[in-house]
């Protein structure tokens, strides 16, 4: 599993593009995505979650979000990414040796 962040840039958001923006906001992972965004709607952080292959990396689930990013159909400019990939990440559990 990836979780990926895209922080960019709204760029000529519509009335129906602004409200389309606020009902998929969240601070969750998930697949389609969620946005949380500046009190104008012109900055946002796109977070979503990409399922990953025996052979996906970074580059893949970049794309994978993006292309989830863009089935919001609203115009964006990307400024950064950051990719995790969750099947690095070790958990250390207290009280065990």
């Amino acid at each position: 599993m990836f979780r990926v962040i895209i922080s960019g840039k709204f760029e000529g958001l519509t009335d129906a593009g602004r409200e389309a923006i606020l009902a998929a906001g969240g601070v969750a992972f998930t697949e389609a995505g969620t946005f949380t965004h500046d009190g104008s709607l012109s900055a946002f952080t796109f977070r979503c979650q990409v399922p990953a292959g025996p052979g996906d990396g970074e580059n893949e689930a970049a794309g994978r979000a993006v292309a989830a990013l863009d089935a919001h159909g609203q115009p964006y400019r990307i400024l950064r990414t950051a990719v995790t990939d969750m099947r690095d990440i070790k958990i250390r559990r207290k009280g065990r040796g």
